[in-house]
């Protein structure tokens, strides 16, 4: 299979998806024997009764941020910087590839990357997300059968594999460390996002910030769980610019964990602000727990800027508009990653492209 090929079943892939991104658009079938269009939807439909986090609109949002980067356009200015993969790849490896499920589809970014840089690609599903990318790899057999040799997808125990790229917590990568040191490896780590504020933010680009901080929950890597504002800061204007997001405490466990940490908040006697469904605590982590959001007050841009250069192992993404701060993501941006956004900043597609020397 050449890599046109292969950049043309994604494209058609992108096409299908694309037809999920809003509900209602889903009633065109694909084929008259094999109805993915019926399947797919059934699976976002229902995913919520096997994992409660996996609401409907917050997996539409997850495969609309995948449709969007999978056009021909975005594929070529992606893989031009790759000139090695024009040539046909003789001694193909096999990529265990363990996936992460604390949002829809996480892992297919890593998926993408092993069968577009021609190798095998061996994905352990995660318990909490299966079927979507089970499905994914079915839809990609069936419009290009030679990925019938390319997609292996499992949920035991991993075997017979070259390299291996994994996702998890801190605890559990040294979990990976230890039985898969001794392969070429990716082992990501806990990360998690900031947002810097000077205080001259438009309320739309608040409103634009609590997409970032609230889709998928909070749950994902790229979700903002840290803010760095100016002494003195008014939050007041930023709790009226994310009241749009007030329905998320209707969802039970996500109230479940806003109940439970504001009551370890106030038997601690911890200092929070509330605006009724989100707690913001003021802490020098970067790990807030879910319905919380830390925040740090800076004094100076040079010292904000030296802070997160030494902690940029803790940290996947910031968003902010000044200019200042280098490789930043704009507002609202976050969850919608370009296919050259690579997790932990690791050039996942570089990795793979050296395995085969």
């Amino acid at each position: 299979m050449t890599l046109q090929e292969r950049i043309n079943a994604f494209v058609k892939l992108g096409n299908f998806l694309s037809h999920f991104k809003k509900k209602g658009n889903e009633n065109i079938h694909f084929d008259s024997k094999v109805s993915f269009y019926e399947i797919f939807n059934n699976l976002i439909s229902n995913a919520f009764t096997h994992n409660p986090w996996f609401i409907e609109n917050n997996i539409r949002l997850a495969i609309g941020a995948i449709a969007d980067t999978l056009t021909l356009e975005n594929l070529e200015k992606w893989l031009k910087h790759y000139p090695e993969l024009k040539k046909e790849l003789t001694n193909r490896k096999r990529v265990g590839v363990v996936m992460a499920g604390n949002i829809p589809l996480v892992g297919f970014h890593d998926m993408l990357s092993v069968l577009i840089s021609g190798n095998i690609f061996i994905g352990k599903l995660s318990s909490k997300d299966n079927e979507l990318l089970k499905t994914i790899g079915e839809f990609l057999k069936f419009i290009q059968p030679e990925f019938k040799n390319y997609i292996f997808l499992i949920e035991d125990r991993l075997k017979n594999f070259d390299a291996i790229i994994t996702t998890g917590s801190n605890n559990t990568s040294r979990y990976f460390e230890y039985y898969f040191g001794k392969y070429p490896n990716i082992i990501r780590k806990n990360r998690n996002s900031g947002a810097i504020l000077s205080g001259n933010e438009t309320m739309n680009e608040l409103r634009k910030l609590a997409d970032d901080i609230f889709q998928y929950f909070g749950l994902g890597c790229r979700n903002v769980s840290k803010l760095f504002v100016p002494e003195n800061y008014d939050f007041s204007i930023f709790f009226k610019a994310i009241e749009h997001y007030n329905f998320i405490y209707d969802h039970y466990k996500y109230a479940n964990n806003y109940d439970y940490n504001k009551t370890i908040y106030l038997m601690n006697n911890i200092p929070f602000l509330d605006n009724g469904f989100v707690l913001l605590k003021e802490d020098h982590g970067f790990s807030s727990p879910i319905a919380s959001l830390y925040y740090q007050y800076y004094s100076n841009k040079k010292s904000l800027a030296e802070h997160l250069e030494s902690h940029k192992n803790k940290i996947q993404c910031i968003v902010t508009s000044d200019k200042y701060f280098h490789v930043t993501i704009n507002w609202g941006q976050t969850q919608k990653p370009r296919l050259w956004d690579y997790a932990d900043n690791i050039d996942t597609l570089k990795f793979l492209i050296n395995l085969k020397n």
